[in-house]
């Protein structure tokens, strides 16, 4: 196996998620083979530069997210990709820019259409009065933002619309679709919102379906928002 981890510099982060991104980015983009057993302690602690403090705290991070394990007399292997934690939050940030961004858009909006719609109904009925006068108010601001489009307050205001209908569904098991997915709802939107297409029609129907209290609504017309062409990706994919 063919190692190319290159020596970690000094910056503000610490030198152990320096260590651990590294590694991480080289199992995610294949580099290191599911099943394989990395390098030792001290061949690992040279390449980096690090002290073996460093890499063992590196070491135990990557585990707690699924991608290592240490097994006696064998060493520390790569773990198979179906035991990956994706939804860690320090996961998906480490994955930017390893994959096609419309294929990590395909598969993110795959994601969303099992969960959002379900989430948009809950919070027609479960939205609190101070959670419908926020979204009335992103809402104001996502017109607002629509009629001189900018793709960084775009990207802000939309991120924070979707993460309050998580947040409205008062359902602790959505909660982290609106806490944890920030990275891939930015990616997506940035790809989505690229052109100027805001969607802001599908948005205000899915707004004013909260705020009527409809959730069969709700639910429909997230569903109809969430269609691919809607977001400047393919309806087939390639073969």
């Amino acid at each position: 196996m063919t190692n190319n981890f290159a020596l970690i510099s000094t910056s503000n982060r610490s030198l152990h998620v320096q260590v651990a991104r590294s590694i991480a980015r080289s199992i995610l983009s294949g580099e290191l083979a599911q099943g394989s057993i990395v390098p030792n302690e001290m061949a690992l602690c040279d390449q980096f530069g690090v002290s073996r403090t460093a890499l063992r705290e590196a070491m135990k991070l990557l585990t707690s997210k699924g991608l290592l394990e240490s097994r006696p007399k064998i060493g520390t292997r790569v773990v198979n990709r179906a035991y990956w934690n994706f939804l860690d939050p320090q996961l998906i940030e480490w994955m930017d820019g390893l994959s096609d961004p419309e294929d990590f858009c395909l598969k993110f909006l795959g994601l969303r259409r099992a969960v959002e719609p379900e989430a948009c109904a809950l919070a027609a009925i479960n939205a609190t009065a101070s959670q419908r006068i926020e979204l009335s108010e992103i809402f104001q601001e996502m017109v607002r933002v629509s009629k001189n489009f900018n793709q960084e307050e775009w990207t802000e205001v939309d991120l924070s619309f979707h993460r309050l209908i998580f947040n409205s569904t008062n359902n602790d098991f959505y909660l982290p679709f609106g806490n944890i997915l920030t990275t891939m709802f930015k990616t997506f939107i940035i790809h989505s919102s690229r052109e100027g297409d805001v969607c802001l029609n599908e948005h205000r129907m899915i707004y004013e379906a909260i705020m009527a209290g409809n959730s069969e609504l709700a639910r429909a017309v997230s569903l109809d928002q969430l269609q691919k062409g809607k977001h400047r990706l393919p309806e087939t994919q390639p073969a």
